[in-house]
């Protein structure tokens, strides 16, 4: 089973993140939901990006690799996920971690440094379309990532909102949410089979 740290979108440590920590646990899975928020959580999506800007994405990416620091070296390495802004964090730790096993993301990207490398699986999840995350964007990442040597499986979810997997969201389409709990439970088999 897989040492998961699994890092919360803009709006800080909601209970979606909790539920999801839960289902994978369920799983049999060992999940770490680090608060890079302090106890700060929003329901408003502008509230929690002035926040997240606030704190800068340095401090932010600081504090995940704090969280992260505990934990490491994981045996056999651990799998980082992410929510939107959680997932450009989880994405820029796994290609530090040389022992990584593998990345989820859950609505969001981030950039890569054109000398990234790794051999990780990586596991995308992203409505269609979705406001932060453009299909040409989503194309050039795909190129990107393939590029610097991820085995990279894509999942669009056609009319789903943004944050679709929180149920306490306008955004939530509880559909897309189970499909998304389907093959992410299904690929992190995988990844254990793969050790």
């Amino acid at each position: 089973m897989a040492e998961i740290v699994l890092f919360h979108s803009a709006y800080g440590l909601r209970p979606a993140v909790h539920e999801a920590a839960d289902r994978l646990r369920a799983a049999g899975h060992t999940v770490h939901t680090p608060d890079l928020y302090e106890g700060r959580t929003f329901d408003d999506l502008e509230e929690g990006m002035a926040y997240r800007d606030e704190v800068g994405n340095d401090d932010l990416l600081r504090r995940a690799v704090t969280a992260v620091a505990p934990l490491l070296p994981a045996e056999p390495g651990l799998v980082y996920a992410g929510f939107s802004l959680g997932g450009s964090l989880a994405q820029n730790l796994a290609l530090a971690d040389e022992k990584a096993r593998a990345l989820v993301l859950f609505h969001g990207t981030s950039d890569l440094r054109e000398d990234a490398a790794t051999e990780i699986p990586v596991q995308l999840h992203v409505a269609e379309p979705d406001p932060f995350e453009s299909d040409d964007w989503l194309n050039t990442w795909y190129l990107w990532m393939t590029r610097a040597g991820a085995d990279v499986e894509v999942h669009r979810y056609r009319g789903a909102g943004h944050l679709y997997t929180d149920p306490e969201l306008p955004d939530h389409d509880a559909e897309a949410a189970e499909r998304t709990w389907a093959a992410t439970l299904a690929f992190l088999e995988e990844v254990d089979q793969q050790h």
